[in-house]
């Protein structure tokens, strides 16, 4: 059956677009949590909240259409992976043979979920 347009009734190409977006909100509060220093720099706490919050509303619309179980990994695997790669390139974070292969394998699950999900 195709998707339908309406009020209540989200297209699924639409569900992956709020997920991403959902993906993105989520890894720039982590990232402006990281800059808030334990909120002891408390504007980039103030934002780091304001991120995840907007995530979480952009999020829920993806859930009507996404299982919740897929998009869940997906949004927390792929959040899992960028947080890392930031960790690295703007903090200097080291990390060993055995994590990069760990989160490897993340985000090879979470791209082996976006691939067999019809939604």
């Amino acid at each position: 059956m195709p998707p339908r347009r309406g009020r209540d009734i989200l297209i699924p190409m639409n569900a992956w677009v709020y997920l991403g977006l959902a993906i993105v909100l989520e890894i720039t509060g982590t990232f402006l949590l990281k800059l808030s220093h334990g909120f002891e720099r408390w504007h980039w706490g103030a934002l780091s909240i304001a991120c995840y919050t907007a995530c979480f509303w952009v999020l829920a619309p993806a859930m009507k259409v996404l299982p919740v179980g897929v998009a869940y990994a997906i949004w927390a695997g792929v959040g899992i992976v960028a947080a890392a790669a930031i960790g690295v390139f703007a903090f200097d974070e080291k990390l060993g043979a055995i994590q990069y292969l760990c989160i490897a394998l993340v985000l090879i699950g979470a791209v082996g979920l976006r691939i067999t999900t019809r939604a």
